[in-house]
């Protein structure tokens, strides 16, 4: 489980097909990442597990399933990624539920200056429509982000100076895809609807009521 809160931005050194799909060595820079084999990366939002280590460098396979859902697939030597390790239990919890489970790819449509930071346009697939709402919560290359709005087929946020400063998504343009994962909340929310059934899925007061959110 990762909270969306970048730890640091990686430097991919090496990518290497093989049989079991795309073998990764990520560059942390001078600070080691203080990670250990076993342990679980969110690279870009896709969560991996660290094969070995080496100063500042960690290797991971990204499988094929993974190269067909996410950006990993068209990743590069010399690109940066994002970084997060999982989250240590009684750890801060500064974003929100991420489970490193790309489920989707999007495309940055629009970039527009907003105050002192920038506001971004990002593809949304009919699919994953029903999971994002203005306000609510949802994970780009990553990076927990707040929905500013949504509109057919696209929804919107805003990158504060610190993030375009301090994360790969900052220097990201118009065209370039991401990896986005919808709010995990929403998606039990949607399952618990479909079970009820189409006369039980109002929400309303006795609805409230019998499930403890009302008086």
């Amino acid at each position: 489980m990762f909270t969306g809160i970048i730890e640091r931005v990686g430097t991919v050194v090496d990518a290497s097909r093989g049989p079991d799909g795309l073998l990764l060595t990520v560059d942390v820079g001078t600070v080691e990442l203080d990670v250990e084999p076993g342990d679980s990366v969110a690279v870009n939002g896709a969560c991996l597990t660290v094969e070995r280590t080496d100063g500042g460098r960690f290797t991971a396979t990204a499988v094929p399933e993974t190269l067909t859902r996410t950006t990993l697939g068209r990743v590069r030597v010399g690109d940066a990624v994002n970084l997060e390790r999982a989250v240590a239990a009684g750890g801060r919890f500064g974003g929100h539920f991420v489970q490193g489970h790309v489920d989707g790819l999007e495309t940055i449509l629009q970039r527009a200056a907003g105050g002192e930071g920038v506001i971004v346009a990002i593809s949304l697939s009919r699919d994953l429509a029903a999971f994002v709402a203005p306000k609510g919560s949802i994970a780009v290359d990553g990076l927990s982000l707040t929905v500013v709005d949504v509109w057919a087929g696209r929804f919107s946020v805003t990158l504060v100076p610190y993030t375009i400063q301090n994360t790969a998504l900052g220097s990201k343009v118009v065209g370039e895809q991401v990896n986005v994962e919808v709010d995990v909340l929403a998606k039990y929310v949607w399952r618990m609807l479909q079970e009820m059934g189409p006369e039980r899925q109002q929400l309303d007061e006795a609805f409230l009521a019998e499930h403890g959110f009302a008086g």
